[in-house]
């Protein structure tokens, strides 16, 4: 019986071959086929927008660059965010510290310290509750692993950067501070500015 393996160096499609042909190492070629998709591509979009602009044809539109920030294109629901932590009706956080977000997390950025919670009738709640935003890959797995809903990625925040690791640790009363996004989208609370990024640069 052949083995399904590829012995030899020798591709089984000579038109896939890893040996560049003497056409190809020039690459004037290949340059003059890129410029030309370029071109393609400029002018059809420029014709595009004079036929809406000029002529009034209504049906013709060009690709359109998004001005961001000032622009902002609208995201979906499902669009995974910055992360908030739910409260209750009393103001505290829904969170039990269960462990189940930190334990599900594949980054290892969630870092929670229980403590117990004055109400009898709750177990624990977290006296620390901190997110490494620099680890995370927002999978959402936390969101998914929680049982008490505490925690939500629906804030539509999505500037959140920070010139030092210390200022990309959120804490639990950053968390608690965020509410869910507008309708729109947007975010419904200001960008969160950590205390280590200057706004005005210092001469």
């Amino acid at each position: 019986m052949a083995s399904p393996y590829q012995i030899s160096n020798t591709p089984s499609d000579l038109r896939h071959s890893s040996k560049l042909s003497w056409r190809q190492r020039l690459y004037v070629v290949e340059v003059l086929a890129g410029l030309a998709l370029t071109a393609n591509h400029f002018f059809t979009n420029m014709w595009r927008h004079t036929l809406h602009t000029v002529f009034r044809v209504k049906s013709a539109h060009g690709s359109v660059t998004i001005q961001y920030p000032e622009e902002r294109r609208p995201y979906s629901p499902r669009l995974r965010t910055l992360h908030r932590l739910v409260r209750r009706e009393d103001g505290s956080p829904r969170c039990v510290a269960c462990m189940m977000c930190e334990t599900v997390c594949p980054a290892h950025c969630i870092y929670i310290v229980a403590s117990e919670h004055p109400n009898p009738e709750i177990e624990k709640v977290p006296a620390r509750f901190d997110i490494d935003l620099g680890k995370c890959v927002f999978c959402g797995f936390c969101v998914e692993a929680c049982p008490e809903d505490a925690i939500r990625m629906d804030t539509g925040i999505l500037e959140f950067a920070s010139f030092s690791r210390g200022g990309m640790v959120y804490t639990k009363e950053m968390l608690l501070a965020h509410e869910p996004a507008r309708a729109d989208g947007g975010p419904a609370t200001p960008v969160p500015i950590p205390a280590d990024r200057k706004l005005i640069l210092e001469l």
